[in-house]
């Protein structure tokens, strides 16, 4: 496996290089972010290894430029950012994965083998798109239009199983059995509680969505057309 690290801490990026070497991957190793896109383009690598903080390019705007302009290989962004948003704004940029400071280095090799088996092929984001939201279940985030909706990880479950289903009656037996589990505690009312909750927080009126209640059912989410 041979990768390039994009790396501007010396001590950190001796040491990645060290250990990365010692594992039979070669490295090159530079430490300026306006180098990275020319031995990115003019160099073939199995895996970009890109720090978010680089003088001269930022890891994130090479990578933005990169993907931009066609390349398909690999990319790995690692940052001390562990936001939502972070995450969500290194892939949107095209990283095929994240890794965020201070790492195990056994994490770090294994991350950089599963992305080099995939080869050239990038990692294709699970992302559906209703109304104004886009659903993104690889990050695990929901957006309404441009902006992040904050829900908590049962909430986005709800939701996501509302989605699968747009246009169809849901019944409260599977909600509660595909996000609890039919041996839970949980009862229809607190299902109801749920989708007042997502209602409040995605504020459907404006999002061009609808989640209905069917009486004695369930719920069924409605597209505009």
């Amino acid at each position: 496996m041979r990768v390039l690290l994009a790396e501007d801490d010396k001590r950190l990026g001796k040491l990645i290089q060290y250990m990365l070497e010692q594992n039979d991957i070669q490295v090159e190793w530079i430490t300026n972010g306006a180098d990275i896109y020319e031995y990115a383009m003019y160099t073939d690598y199995d895996v970009l290894v890109l720090d978010w903080m680089m003088p001269g390019e930022s890891g994130i705007q090479a990578c933005g430029r990169l993907r931009h302009d066609g390349y398909e290989k690999a990319i790995l962004i690692l940052t001390a950012r562990d936001s939502v948003e972070d995450r969500v704004k290194g892939l949107d940029a095209g990283a095929d994965d994240y890794l965020v400071k201070p790492f195990e280095f056994a994490e770090l090799l294994a991350r950089l083998r599963a992305l080099a088996r995939r080869s050239t092929q990038k990692i294709q984001q699970d992302i559906v798109k209703v109304g104004d939201f886009t659903l993104n279940r690889t990050a695990k985030v929901l957006k309404k239009k441009n902006e992040i909706v904050q829900l908590s990880p049962r909430e986005f479950q709800i939701f996501d199983l509302l989605v699968q289903n747009v246009g169809i009656v849901v019944p409260r037996e599977i909600i509660l059995d595909r996000i609890w589990g039919l041996e839970s505690d949980v009862s229809s009312n607190n299902i109801d509680s749920y989708m007042k909750i997502l209602r409040r927080k995605l504020d459907l009126s404006s999002g061009g969505v609808a989640i209905k209640t069917v009486r004695g059912v369930g719920y069924k989410l409605e597209a505009e057309q």
